[in-house]
């Protein structure tokens, strides 16, 4: 079961990265810019997501991701980290989000992360 050490660590890992406190709990951010939370106490994160996917994968698998009502106008979505099958799949969603957030001179610098597809954070889950 994936927690937020799991996230932590698996975040910090990505280029660039930062973790600062804002809204009194962990954000991870690249280049300055947020592609992670862990509210909920912990037990859940918020990545990015673009927004005519949300609804997919809601009711794809709504035991694992909603949207917060205070972010369903931005392009987050969360997820259940005791939902998660294993760390490759929380390490894939998070790179998602980071790409999404990451500047190009990054994604440029990074080939090996891949370049944001638009396909979800399930992308090879």
């Amino acid at each position: 079961m994936q927690d937020a050490e799991d996230v932590r660590r698996i975040a910090l890992s990505l280029p660039d990265t930062t973790e600062k406190i804002a809204w009194s709990m962990p954000t991870f951010r690249v280049a300055g810019k947020m592609f992670a939370t862990l509210p909920e106490e912990e037990t859940s994160i918020a990545v990015r997501c673009p927004k005519e996917e949300r609804d997919e994968l809601v009711l794809a698998e709504p035991e694992k991701f909603w949207i917060a009502d205070h972010e369903a106008q931005f392009a987050w979505v969360r997820v259940r980290l005791t939902a998660l099958e294993d760390e490759a799949e929380l390490r894939d969603i998070l790179a998602d989000s980071w790409r999404q957030a990451a500047p190009t001179r990054l994604l440029d610098a990074y080939p090996e992360l891949g370049l944001p597809t638009g396909e979800g954070p399930t992308r090879g889950a």
